[in-house]
């Protein structure tokens, strides 16, 4: 599978790089390939580096203003105008999207795929993986966009919530019928 991780490119302290690091190794061991957002800095690192010492394929789409900080010696890199199409790159490459901790840019990048989905335009299984409970609060409100009738569909349509990164590989392998 090509499993596209949205996630921080910040360097971060061990409980959010320690299960990252693991994820990657999984997904690098299960012979899938890494979409992600090409760069060579902090979080993006740590995974593109666990993916490759596992064996897995490495696939960025930088963007030019970032450029710079791309990972070199990848199997493919694309170099996007912007970050519409960045993403819009990202989400084609893709046939299952993981959401790991981040900032704005992930948060984004979550939430496009997530009305994408709303509106029947991809069936693509999207993980959010809640590493030391950093998205209790956002999964907390998509419950009560749910449970007050601003989503059309039932939230489980749309996301997994996963607290460990085996349970999110688990979910897209399933998913996707990959064993």
């Amino acid at each position: 599978m090509n499993i596209c991780v949205f996630l921080s490119a910040a360097d971060l302290d061990d409980r959010y790089t320690g299960p990252a690091r693991e994820f990657a190794r999984l997904l690098g061991k299960g012979g899938h390939t890494l979409v992600w957002g090409g760069s060579d800095v902090g979080l993006m690192k740590v995974v593109a580096d666990g993916v490759h010492e596992a064996g897995g394929r490495l696939c960025g789409v930088s963007v030019e203003f970032l450029a710079a900080k791309a990972r070199p010696g990848v199997d493919e890199m694309v170099v996007a105008t912007d970050l519409a199409e960045r993403k819009k790159l990202l989400l084609e490459k893709a046939d299952a999207v993981v959401i790991m901790v981040g900032g704005t840019g992930t948060l984004d990048e979550a939430t496009e795929i997530l009305e994408l989905k709303k509106h029947g335009h991809t069936d693509k299984p999207v993980v959010l993986l809640n590493t030391a409970g950093f998205y209790d609060g956002l999964k907390e409100q998509f419950r009560r966009m749910e449970d007050e009738g601003f989503l059309p569909r039932p939230l489980t349509e749309l996301v997994f919530f996963a607290e460990e990164p085996v349970g999110a590989l688990a979910y897209l392998e399933e998913s996707r019928g990959v064993a």
